[in-house]
């Protein structure tokens, strides 16, 4: 196999690999591929009130399962002086608060965290659990049950399937000449034409139940849930209104009680009600991906960078940005052919940069390496071996360094002090070798390679400290196997630089 053919396979490898992981987070992790993108968490807040009759004291309350479309994150419940626990019931969990006396106005408080997601899917039971009397219409009177079922009969002669059949009582009920039967019938359920809707498709053996539910709208106060109904065909399960029939689920509809028999239920108290408030706030959607993902338990989360502590995690951001610098001076070496003073001091001044803001650091650069190039060329003239000089030039990078920052201190340019960002072996390695090449190769040599080194460090930098690469970079650093590829099929060209064309093109006219 040959070394060209390799190198594709492996930089092909390293690709998939590096994209591969980074779709996975987004679409799997659900960690956003932009910054600052955030994401509504809505706290939904039951509050229960009721007067104590200085009896013993038992509240139950419906809470809600999980559900298609919005996933509950946190639930907490605030019970002062009661005690708490959740129950299993047939119909589902139930909280439920105890207190042996209690007298006068009481308040209980149950909080749930949800937010909206269209990826979260839950299995929708094929079936509900039900009282076999809410199969008959034995509390109705012969009258009231004669004309349920004539109704049911004509509805039933005008319809294919559970939905239509749904649909259309919903539509005979609201209309002007069926107004009397459905007043007729609501009157049996305590007015609620929900309720008359559920024991009729009950009572025809439709596979139905009550849906109960909010809408997450940010800044409501004292809800009640509102009422739907939904049936199931066989298939799938269809939401109805009982005033407007079949209706499209709500993406934002957070169904509190699904099936059950009652929301709240209480012992020994009077005037008990349960009202409901909505509030909205935004988080960042990658904090709200991560702590889900850990959750889960997710290796790729566990035993990534995210694991480590602050600190370290801060470090790691500047150190992964080194690749981005890397490549722009690869390209800008190989493809370009622009001169620098050693490899990769564009990248470490560049790092700099960051730091100190760029024209300040441009700035003080050249006046470091000014002044320090005069100093170096005085010891030069007292024939010192290469490590002395070298370890005098740091000495004397340093003394300047303190110079400049008493100095701007003193004339109140704080911007200057930023000048200890600057790495000082770097820069006495700098001024060494731009010494050496002025004696080796003169004056314009040294402005070629000082001006090239510059060039690209300021590209660097600007590439760098682009937010949406440093949120890449750290975020998904799988995506730097990517630049390793594209580096490494770089490191393979050996064409003309697009300076060397320009230089050549007079070669053309012969």
């Amino acid at each position: 196999m040959s070394s060209r053919l390799q190198i594709i396979l492996f930089t092909l490898f390293l690709t998939t690999i590096g994209i591969g992981v980074a779709i996975y987070k987004a679409l799997v992790l659900e960690i956003p591929f932009t910054p600052n993108e955030n994401t509504s968490i809505y706290r939904v807040g039951a509050k229960i009130t009721f007067n104590g009759t200085d009896k013993p004291i038992k509240i139950s309350l419906a809470l809600p399962n999980e559900q298609s479309g919005i996933k509950i994150l946190s639930q907490q419940a605030a019970s002062q002086g009661y005690g708490y626990n959740v129950s299993e019931t047939k119909y589902g969990q139930r909280a439920e608060w105890a207190k042996r006396k209690a007298s006068g106005d009481q308040s209980l408080f149950y909080t749930i965290d949800v937010v909206v997601d269209r990826n979260h899917q839950v299995k929708s039971p094929k079936t509900v659990i039900i009282d076999q009397e809410e199969e008959t219409l034995d509390s109705w009177d012969n009258q009231t049950r004669d004309a349920a079922k004539a109704l049911l009969a004509e509805v039933y002669k005008r319809s294919a399937d559970p939905h239509s059949f749904t649909a259309e009582l919903i539509k005979r009920l609201n209309e002007k000449q069926g107004s009397q039967a459905a007043t007729l019938f609501t009157s049996k359920e305590g007015g609620s034409l929900e309720k008359v809707v559920y024991k009729l498709l009950r009572y025809q053996g439709i596979n139905t139940h009550l849906v109960r539910g909010l809408i997450l709208e940010g800044g409501r106060r004292n809800l009640h849930l509102k009422s739907y109904i939904e049936t199931y065909d066989g298939k799938t399960w269809q939401l109805f209104s009982a005033q407007k029939g079949r209706i499209l689920k709500p993406q934002n509809l957070f169904i509190w009680q699904r099936g059950g028999k009652s929301l709240l239920d209480s012992f020994g108290t009077r005037n008990a009600d349960v009202t409901f408030s909505i509030t909205q706030r935004s988080v960042p959607a990658k904090k709200l991906a991560l702590d889900d993902a850990l959750l889960k338990g997710s290796m790729l989360i566990d035993l990534s960078l995210f694991s480590l502590p602050t600190s370290e995690q801060n470090a790691f951001r500047h150190i992964l940005l080194i690749p981005i610098g890397a490549l722009v001076v690869v390209f800008m070496r190989i493809i370009i052919g622009i001169r620098t003073s050693g490899t990769f001091m564009p990248i470490l001044l560049a790092l700099a940069f960051m730091e100190t803001k760029l024209l300040t650091g441009l700035l003080l650069f050249v006046a470091i390496v000014g002044v320090g190039l005069i100093i170096r060329s005085y010891l030069s003239h007292l024939h010192l071996l290469l490590v002395a000089r070298i370890s005098a030039v740091v000495i004397v990078v340093i003394g300047i360094m303190s110079i400049f920052s008493i100095l701007s201190y003193k004339l109140g340019i704080n911007e200057a002090l930023t000048i200890t960002f600057f790495p000082m072996i770097i820069l006495a390695w700098t001024i060494e070798r731009m010494s050496i090449l002025w004696e080796e190769e003169g004056g314009k040599e040294v402005y070629i390679q000082g001006g090239g080194s510059l060039l690209v460090a300021v590209l660097a930098y600007f590439a760098m400290s682009n937010d949406m690469v440093a949120y890449l970079s750290f975020n998904f650093s799988e995506l730097l196997l990517v630049i390793l590829s594209i580096i490494i099929l770089l490191g393979r060209y050996s064409g003309y630089r697009l300076l060397e064309l320009v230089r050549f093109s007079p070669v053309k006219e012969f």
